[in-house]
């Protein structure tokens, strides 16, 4: 097993999927697949957000999200997923985050959505690490109405719930890109 380090590091990190470098030391097995999500939306997230002009962060696209709220989103997101599935109740802090996602803050840049999430996962896979894989079958509920999940369920949506937002965030900032750059 490799752990995190060798992984960033490895000779083909641009070119290996995060699924594809091996298993994420210390995480248990049933849980790689969503490490491995989590890394692979991480990696993807700092490419398309590096040198993303400041400027149109926070611009909606035919009326779809702008790359701000998806950053914004996913980070808030896998917070709240992490703490639905160690059985605990959103915080305050949580609720008023949540009441603000989608806000536009042009007081944020692109590489601070991107370390906030970043920090998320590193967060999130810490959290893998210290599960064992007989409480993943353990029923957790979800929100104000106290929907029905597990805390595999709960785990495994945050993951593919970032890659997701993070094929639509392509999209978004592509076009976004490619208009701004026909203006000049």
């Amino acid at each position: 097993m490799r752990d995190l380090k060798d992984m960033e590091n490895s000779e083909n990190k641009d070119t290996e999927e995060y699924w594809l470098r091996g298993p994420v030391e210390g995480v248990p097995m049933l849980l790689q697949p969503a490490t491995h999500a989590l890394l692979q939306s991480n990696a993807e997230l700092r490419k398309y957000l590096k040198d993303f002009p400041e400027e149109l962060l926070w611009k909606e696209l035919e009326g779809r999200a702008s790359v701000g709220f998806h950053t914004q989103h996913i980070t808030g997101v896998l917070d709240r997923m992490m703490t639905y599935a160690a059985g605990k109740a959103l915080s305050e802090e949580q609720f008023e985050y949540l009441k603000n996602e989608g806000e536009p803050d042009y007081e944020v840049t692109a590489n601070e959505l991107y370390e906030n999430f970043k920090k998320q996962v590193e967060q999130a896979i810490a959290y893998f690490k210290s599960i064992s894989e007989n409480t993943l079958k353990e029923e957790r509920t979800v929100g104000r109405k106290k929907l029905p999940s597990t805390v595999l369920g709960l785990l495994f949506h945050a993951a593919e719930h970032s890659q997701r937002h993070i094929g639509q965030l392509l999209v978004t900032s592509t076009v976004l890109k490619a208009r701004q750059e026909m203006i000049k």
